[in-house]
């Protein structure tokens, strides 16, 4: 990604455009070609025809994008997000049907993997799970990120993968949340008002405090930039984690249901 924002900067330069004004005469913004120039995110193909006409390039971003090396540890619609998140201030996590990824276990990721379907490749499963557990970092940085997350109790009462693989990831969260900067909150089961039930997403705060959110479908995601949008899904947040246990309620639960085990 790194190479292509240096393209696509000195491209820009030598057409006498600023980041501003080329954002005017396209579909990306200011912030989106800044964070693209600087290889925190991907060009993605659409842009990338949309720079080479206005800068007379003759399709060498478009070209450079499609000939950039496979990465099968993430899917290809979600690597925007993952740009964003290493870099994240702060995340906010809603759950109602998995773990979150920054929250899983070796195991239990690998059994989520293999439940989809059509049926990914156990070279394919592996590398994915490889690719979730390094994105678990951001949790462990020198500078902490500030992290919620909130899950829906009957996650925590699911046997995914296995009765054993459950218990080792219901340890695992325990100590998750004990990480400095880390908050995780669970929804009760028999909740009379619930502000989540159009699905899960996340919010993030980027180190130059830009707000985005992102949510995934069965078959894409879509990373959402639009302040309305985030706001609307900020407010639900909120209200998500005035409905939900709080974070000390939720490790007595996490204990009990240890203790269950």
């Amino acid at each position: 990604m790194e190479v292509i924002g240096a393209q696509l900067a000195l491209f820009r330069i030598n057409a006498g455009l600023t980041q501003r004004s080329l954002g005017e005469r396209t579909t990306a913004s200011e912030e989106t070609i800044a964070s693209i120039e600087q290889g925190r995110r991907a060009l993605m193909p659409h842009l990338a025809t949309e720079f080479d006409q206005l800068l007379n390039t003759g399709g060498a971003l478009a070209a450079g994008v499609a000939k950039l090396p496979p990465k099968e540890k993430y899917p290809i619609w979600a690597e925007e997000f993952m740009a964003y998140e290493r870099q994240a201030v702060a995340l906010s996590s809603y759950e109602n049907q998995v773990l979150p990824g920054l929250l899983q276990t070796g195991p239990y990721a690998r059994a989520t993997f293999r439940s989809d379907l059509p049926p990914l490749s156990e070279e394919k499963t592996e590398l994915r799970v490889e690719g979730r557990l390094e994105r678990q970092e951001v949790l462990h940085r020198k500078e902490p990120v500030i992290a919620s997350f909130i899950l829906s109790e009957a996650v925590l009462k699911d046997h995914l993968g296995s009765r054993e693989i459950m218990r080792d990831q219901l340890r695992h969260l325990r100590v998750c949340a004990d990480l400095t900067g880390v908050s995780i909150q669970v929804m009760p089961l028999g909740i009379n008002v619930h502000a989540g039930l159009s699905g899960p997403f996340v919010l993030l705060e980027t180190s130059n405090h830009e707000h985005l959110a992102y949510a995934e479908t069965q078959i894409g995601s879509h990373l959402i930039s639009d302040p309305d949008k985030v706001s609307t899904l900020t407010q639900k947040y909120g209200m998500l984690r005035m409905q939900a246990l709080n974070a000390q309620e939720t490790k007595g639960l996490l204990d009990r249901l240890l203790g269950e085990q």
